[in-house]
């Protein structure tokens, strides 16, 4: 046989080969399908067709679950389906096991002025497209059952399914038992927290308090309540602020950790006056960590005065990407106030940089900060792993790769700044954990008065952040306040709630110590 014969011998074998191994492919799928849609689906495709056989008043909620995942990787039902009473399988309403547990995150399912129950809030409303079942779905054919299944198979999502979140339903109840305890003691209008792994932007847990419980949502009186103020509400962040000023400064080269300045108590910029939260002057030798340290709004002027408008513009708007979306699977969410940043006024940046006269939402705020511990790496946060779809096959979601925005000299040196806070000046070390590192530090904003402009002069926003052990860390935590009553400061409320938060993650999960 000449060559050109076997060549073409050879490859009539392949293809041969080919749609044999295609046609056994298909050949499973449609076994698998036949299993699911006989066996296990069998008595939800019989009431389906009944249905069909009845007037129905709504069309039957068909739609996936949403679960929680344990630290120990199980499967937690947040929220699922379940018949409406004992005596009917036929109709089916949205039920959430946890009640109030992560509300304003999960969201819920309603009617909205139209005859179709969706998702409202949450991710619930996020993620409509992959929890729901449309109508039609119901009482298609076999076939389009059969090549969906294929479809689905042979695509890198599912076209519908469950979805797995990030959240760790003992740390959920954990934080929220920590906000309810802060609202007790200070009563705030809004309080919040999120606990997030800054490496991956994983958010372990996310929490607001007042809250709701999902299954009683509509005794609720305002719907204020439903939204989700981590993505879609903005607000002047104050001295948590300083550290990203701090690191700018020290990444672009302007100063070091060395560096001094003329510490003056009050200056005056572009006819504008502010001060020290204390109006004390420290005299000239005032070092950047007692900037950080004493949380000192002229040593956070200093190096924005350092950095000038345009570099402070890069790392606020371009590094840090204020006034962008971060991507975070919430809706509406918001991109926060960045138009000071803009101008080339001095005063502007002098106040941006100590967390006044910008505006962000708490995700962009947890995005921007876990810079300083991870790296120097800007993540995508967010709260879904994974979908599952109909066969139990999950889809791991791609949440891109992490940029870097800052030098790992930089994330190493703010860390050490930051854990010098901790153990000497954040209420006297009293929050000093022997043996693991820990970086944080506070923020006290005054509220913007939208009425009469200014600021309202007994009115404030307490924040907090801090990430552990310091120089490689397993979470960071963000906890807010807005209008909290009985205390000046974010360290006199926000302190000892984190401290405990803190304890309680490094003993749940076992974090060894690092000192």
């Amino acid at each position: 046989m000449s060559a050109s014969r076997q060549f073409g011998a050879a490859r009539f074998a392949l293809r041969v080969r080919l749609i044999a191994g295609l046609l056994i492919v298909i050949a499973l799928v449609i076994i698998g399908r036949l299993y699911l849609v006989q066996i296990v689906h069998g008595e939800e495709y019989a009431r389906k067709a009944d249905a069909q056989l009845s007037i129905q008043k709504d069309p039957l909620l068909n739609r996936g679950s949403i679960y929680m995942t344990s630290k120990d990787g199980e499967r937690v039902v947040a929220a699922t389906l379940r018949p409406i009473d004992e005596s009917s399988e036929d109709e089916h309403q949205r039920y959430y096991p946890g009640g109030s547990l992560a509300a304003q995150t999960l969201g819920f399912v309603a009617y909205n002025n139209d005859d179709e129950q969706k998702g409202r809030y949450g991710l619930e409303r996020y993620y409509e497209q992959t929890l729901a079942r449309p109508g039609e779905e119901l009482y298609k054919n076999f076939f389009v059952e059969l090549f969906g299944g294929i479809r689905d198979v042979l695509s890198d999502t599912p076209s519908h399914g469950d979805i797995i979140t990030t959240i760790e339903p003992t740390v959920q109840s954990e934080l929220e038992r920590a906000l309810v305890a802060y609202e007790e003691s200070w009563t705030p209008k809004l309080a919040g927290g999120i606990v997030m792994d800054p490496n991956t932007g994983e958010i372990v847990a996310m929490a607001l308090s007042p809250t709701f419980d999902l299954n009683y949502f509509n005794k609720q009186e305002s719907t204020s309540i439903f939204a989700n103020a981590m993505a879609e509400s903005v607000f002047e962040m104050g001295s948590i602020m300083k550290p990203l000023t701090v690191a700018a400064g020290l990444d672009a080269g302007v100063i070091t950790e060395a560096t001094t300045y003329n510490d003056t108590g009050c200056v005056e910029m572009d006819q504008k006056r502010f001060c020290n939260h204390d109006l004390v002057a420290r005299g000239p030798g005032t070092t950047m960590q007692q900037v950080l340290s004493e949380s000192l709004n002229l040593g956070a002027s200093f190096v924005a005065g350092k950095l000038e408008p345009e570099e402070m513009r890069h790392y606020f708007i371009g590094r840090y990407k204020f006034g962008q979306e971060t991507g975070v699977d919430l809706p509406g969410e918001l991109r926060g106030l960045t138009q000071n940043l803009l101008s080339n006024r001095q005063i502007e940046h002098s106040t941006a940089s100590f967390g006044q006269g910008l505006a962000v939402t708490p995700i962009q705020m947890v995005r921007a900060l876990a810079t300083l511990g991870n790296g120097g790496y800007l993540v995508t946060p967010h709260l879904v792993r994974a979908v599952r779809d109909e066969s139990g096959l999950e889809r791991p979601l791609g949440w891109g790769e992490p940029e870097r925005v800052l030098k790992q000299e930089t994330s190493t040196a703010i860390s050490r700044m930051l854990t010098e806070v901790v153990d000497e000046a954040l209420v006297d070390g009293k929050i000093k954990l022997e043996r693991h590192s820990v970086a944080a530090k506070t923020g006290t904003a005054q509220i913007a008065n939208p009425g009469g402009g200014g600021y309202y002069a007994d009115r404030y926003l307490h924040s907090f952040f801090g990430y552990f052990p310091s120089f490689d860390p397993r979470f960071i935590v963000f906890l807010f306040a807005e209008e909290p009553q009985g205390a000046a400061f974010s360290s006199q409320t926000w302190a000892m709630p984190f401290h405990t938060l803190t304890e309680f993650l490094i003993n749940y999960y076992n974090i060894p110590p690092d000192r």
